[in-house]
């Protein structure tokens, strides 16, 4: 077993109560590193949790492939999850991803930051779902 860095309450709480939600969801923390992800983003992901420890920034900005309805690569400042770290403010968008597994989907994202007892910005937290194509 590899050794986490130790993670603030806030997130170990988010952690125990997105393995009980039926919504996909992952938080990234304050340095834009993907943490976890829970069970019901899988099948829209196309990867395991239990198979991804972390992903770094870069990683997981790209993996996904992120585009735009249009079919344009989307830049990582342009993802929701991204734009409620960096700028402390909750976005949406609908965009196309692939997933590990070479699916493409369309999603609806929803994005909101997690801030700690001081108002410090201590990640952002993603919720999203599969859209039918337009």
């Amino acid at each position: 077993m590899t050794d986490l860095p130790q993670q603030p309450i806030e997130m170990i709480l988010l952690r125990q109560l997105s393995e009980h939600l039926s919504i996909p969801m992952w938080v990234i923390d304050a340095e834009g590193d993907l943490v976890f992800f829970n069970e019901a983003a899988e099948p829209t992901l196309g990867v395991r949790a239990d198979d991804v420890d972390q992903m770094p920034f870069e990683t997981w900005t790209t993996s996904f492939r992120p585009r735009d309805e249009s079919g344009n690569p989307l830049a990582a400042e342009d993802l929701p999850p991204v734009i409620a770290l960096r700028r402390g403010e909750p976005a949406h968008a609908t965009l196309e991803i692939t997933g590990g597994d070479g699916v493409a989907r369309r999603i609806g994202i929803t994005a909101f930051p997690l801030t700690g007892g001081h108002g410090d910005i201590m990640g952002s937290v993603t919720m999203f779902w599969e859209s039918p194509k337009a």
